[in-house]
């Protein structure tokens, strides 16, 4: 068995989408699918139950917290390779085996698919952004916003619990070596972009955020990050089709750090910000 784990809080424009994808077409009959709603005022849990007759079970909580969301689920979740999966991603059943298979092996203990960002309503600014983002090196090493990864019986035994701080990702990411995680390039996650450049804003300061928290929180795993600035610079500068973009990628990262920064001095009062532009129906 496969189990997915998808935290899910507001999500009812999303949800739908996600499952029947996982669920279509060439989809294993093993495959466990946990949507742990978490703190949710829409009809997130209503459309998820829908499903409820093709592997999907079904879990709520009134504390909304990707993190305790995230744990639920893994309450319920019973297999091997365990995705960890974002509402409004898209992922196939083709996908998954490609994950499910890079893991098999051993040595790699945590893995995830390359990401495909959906710029349908994206504005110049947000594409210009994802135009540098994606072209840097620490980008393509793998399980960098991909919005979903998968561990291996191994690899979830690294940790005991999620850890409550914003960045889950990073820290998967910083818990194991380089050589022990994966970017498997025959798979694809779908990651639909910001609209606005507003809504990006919010994604890259609570990105930053969560980079400032684990930094503070996990420091000794730090030295398992292999990500080179130095060559990120030499890359952009090389490409002159890249340059008329720079000056919209380093507004966001410059605004997204004053912010992050802000936020860090009253980090017991966040409140998580993410982008609805992306969520749109």
């Amino acid at each position: 068995m496969v189990s997915i784990v998808i935290p899910a809080h507001n999500e009812e424009t999303t949800i739908g989408r996600c499952l029947s994808r996982l669920l279509g077409e060439g989809s294993s009959a093993s495959l466990q699918v946990v949507v742990a709603c978490n703190g949710c005022s829409d009809r997130t849990a209503e459309v998820a139950r829908t499903f409820e007759d093709r592997r999907v079970t079904v879990v709520e909580t009134d504390v909304a917290s990707k993190v305790h969301a995230m744990n639920l689920g893994d309450d319920v979740a019973q297999g091997f390779p365990r995705f960890y999966m974002d509402a409004d991603v898209v992922l196939s059943p083709n996908d998954i085996r490609e994950v499910e298979r890079t893991l098999q092996g051993g040595t790699v203990l945590a893995a995830a698919p390359r990401m495909e960002m959906d710029f349908s309503n994206a504005s110049w600014a947000v594409r210009a952004f994802y135009r540098v983002w994606m072209a840097l090196p620490y980008t393509r090493s793998g399980m960098m916003g991909v919005g979903v990864y998968a561990l291996s019986d191994e690899g979830r035994r690294r940790f005991e619990r999620f850890p409550n701080i914003i960045a889950d990702d990073g820290y998967i990411r910083v818990l194991f070596k380089p050589h022990e995680r994966a970017a498997v390039e025959a798979a694809r996650s779908i990651v639909k972009a910001p609209a606005t450049l507003a809504g990006l804003i919010k994604i890259k300061t609570r990105s930053r955020l969560g980079g400032f928290q684990l930094a503070n929180v996990f420091p000794e795993l730090l030295a398992n990050d292999d990500k080179n600035y130095s060559k990120a610079s030499w890359d952009i500068l090389k490409n002159p089709s890249l340059w008329p973009c720079v000056p919209v990628y380093l507004f966001v990262n410059l605004t997204a750090k004053r912010r992050a920064k802000k936020q860090l001095q009253q980090l017991d009062q966040y409140v998580w910000e993410r982008d609805d532009s992306s969520r749109a129906s």
